[in-house]
């Protein structure tokens, strides 16, 4: 359960780029990254819900193979790359990467955008494995490598998580 890949790009539409280590800052997400910077192509939505996307590994793999197309994991511009997480368990819940702390805010459904900047048909083959969105309420580093992994209620509250009818509340996506 652990990160592979980190991703980032500072402005909307322009290619990713991948870095071993960098910061997750808290209310923002990756630092450098084009939202955190205010921009990108969904800087509209809630605050919550575009300050990271994960991907799952194998997700990529599976649907550069059922679209037959070359897709490596910073194609599908998501910030961090995993393996061996389930990460639709994820929404909803707390959950650490490294150190720092983070919420599943959505699923991450693929969209027409992102077929337009690969040029390949993407969004059926990704209905399913587009990863999530999560917000970051206790940043910290991290690096390639770092461990991925739930994190209770209780933990959640220890690290300044925020409880009861503060506490973030998921935005149910289908897919």
């Amino acid at each position: 359960m652990t990160v592979t890949e980190i991703w980032l790009t500072p402005t909307a539409a322009a290619p990713m780029r991948r870095v071993p280590a960098a910061r997750l800052v808290a209310g923002l997400g990756l630092e450098g990254d084009r939202y955190a910077l205010g921009g990108g192509t969904w800087a509209r939505y809630p605050d919550l819900e575009k300050q990271l996307t994960l991907i799952d590994r194998d997700d990529v793999a599976a649907v550069a193979a059922e679209a037959g197309v070359p897709l490596t994991p910073g194609d599908t511009r998501r910030n961090l790359v995993t393996t061996g997480v389930d990460l639709p368990a994820l929404v909803g819940r707390w959950f650490a990467v490294g150190d720092a702390l983070l919420f599943g805010m959505k699923r991450c459904p693929p969209c027409a955008h992102l077929e337009r900047l690969t040029g390949a048909r993407l969004v059926k083959a990704m209905v399913h494995r587009g990863g999530i969105n999560a917000a970051v309420f206790a940043g910290a580093a991290i690096t390639e490598g770092a461990v991925v992994r739930a994190v209770s209620e209780e933990e959640a509250a220890r690290r300044g998580a925020p409880t009861g009818a503060d506490r973030p509340v998921p935005r149910l996506v289908a897919g």
